[in-house]
């Protein structure tokens, strides 16, 4: 399966030429938005280090936390086709069980499948609720050079 993901009008017209001389009968499909930037997930990525050490887990098990605590949450309200299959095949499942399928080797797909603006929404919901807690995690601002997370301006010591 092809997938492209389209900025500018020349991409547009380029992947038009491409679409033209395929074969059909075929099936398209065009979701609005793009995928999460490597700079959130270099974030997210260095987020699940700093909650690990500061809890006590592996940086994995961080990682299936928050994607099942608060991923899993976003694409389930905001995409009908995963909150289907994840409803019927996975909710029923035991806590541990779903956690399981979050990490390696497993690897549930969660944020590769959100876009840009829901991978903001989540790294907001993680940031949100671990500073909450108390937990030290990097400021956005100081980690990428143009936020992509809107988090509150931190607070003078």
């Amino acid at each position: 399966m092809t997938s492209r993901i389209l900025e500018t009008e020349d991409d547009r017209r380029q992947f038009i030429r491409f679409l033209t001389g395929q074969k059909l009968p075929m099936s398209v499909s065009i979701e609005h938005g793009k995928h999460r930037t490597w700079k959130q997930n270099k974030l997210q990525r260095q987020w699940c280090n700093e909650i690990a050490e500061q809890t006590g887990e592996t940086p994995e098990r961080a990682r299936g936390l928050i994607k099942l605590q608060f991923g899993v949450p976003i694409l389930r309200h905001e995409n009908e086709a995963f909150c289907a299959r994840y409803d019927e095949l996975v909710k029923p499942l035991p806590f541990e069980t779903k956690l399981g399928l979050m990490m390696e080797p497993l690897d549930f797909p969660v944020t590769r499948l959100m876009t840009t603006k829901q991978h903001t929404a989540y790294l907001d919901a993680i940031y949100q609720h671990f500073t909450e807690q108390g937990l030290a995690l990097t400021h956005p601002g100081d980690a990428i050079p143009s936020p992509s997370v809107r988090a509150e301006p931190r607070k003078a010591a």
